[in-house]
């Protein structure tokens, strides 16, 4: 368990999962964390678990399954219970277990893969859930430590060169390759860490938002350690 990340004005604490899915994102708000100290021995899971490629989902079933230690069964139920709330509340939850994800090198001077500082977008109204049990943890920035990537000059002049339809239609072509959801850290930012074992709740742009998306990224794998995320 880490601690608490930074106290920031775009985030509101909370102490349960009820505050966690029914307190409002407003003003600048854009993040609630539902904090917790969690006990059980996460690492163990990972280490039991049978991968597959980088990215390995691990089914409720799989976690059943598993032979683990009085403190890996703590671990197991913490994980279940919180299968099952954020299912009843409506959601999907995935839990993975993660080397690193793919990287995007497609357009060198502007990948898009989740590394890089994003904004989740849905055509209805949703929120994104997610916890790091055990491993690196996302991280977030502050919208006024952001700026869209396609708002800085020289990168929306390289972006012009791989657009060749009309001038009207150039921010549509923005849009459909997601470009326009990446934003680039500002000079000196704060980056918060979302901690370990804390579940939370990012705003996401949708038609009906209220608040600014929450800008996010997966972390960069400095520990060695595989990730275990619980994501929706």
């Amino acid at each position: 368990m880490t601690d608490l990340p930074h106290t920031d004005n775009q985030i509101q604490y909370v102490t349960n999962f009820h505050d966690l899915v029914s307190t409002p994102f407003s003003g600048i708000i854009n993040a609630i964390c539902w904090t917790r100290n969690l006990t059980g021995d996460f690492s163990e899971i990972v280490k039991k678990v049978e991968l597959s490629g980088n990215i390995t989902v691990v089914e409720q079933e799989d976690l059943y399954e598993l032979q683990l230690s009085e403190q890996g069964h703590f671990a197991r139920e913490i994980i279940l219970n919180d299968f099952k709330l954020l299912q009843a509340h409506g959601a999907s939850p995935v839990l993975n277990v993660i080397k690193n994800y793919d990287r995007d090198e497609t357009y060198p001077f502007f990948p898009t893969d989740v590394y890089s500082f994003h904004v989740d977008r849905s055509p209805v109204p949703t929120d994104t859930f997610l916890c790091t049990y055990y491993g690196d943890s996302s991280e977030i920035l502050s919208n006024s430590e952001g700026k869209q990537k396609i708002l800085i000059p020289e990168i929306r002049e390289e972006l012009k060169k791989l657009y060749h339809g009309t001038e009207e239609g150039f921010e549509t072509f923005l849009s459909e390759h997601f470009f326009d959801l990446h934003y680039q850290a500002e000079p000196n930012a704060h980056l918060i860490s979302l901690g370990i074992g804390h579940l939370w709740r990012l705003a996401v742009d949708h038609p009906e938002s209220q608040v600014p998306p929450c800008l996010h990224r997966a972390p960069t794998e400095k520990s060695g350690q595989y990730r275990l995320l619980m994501i929706c």
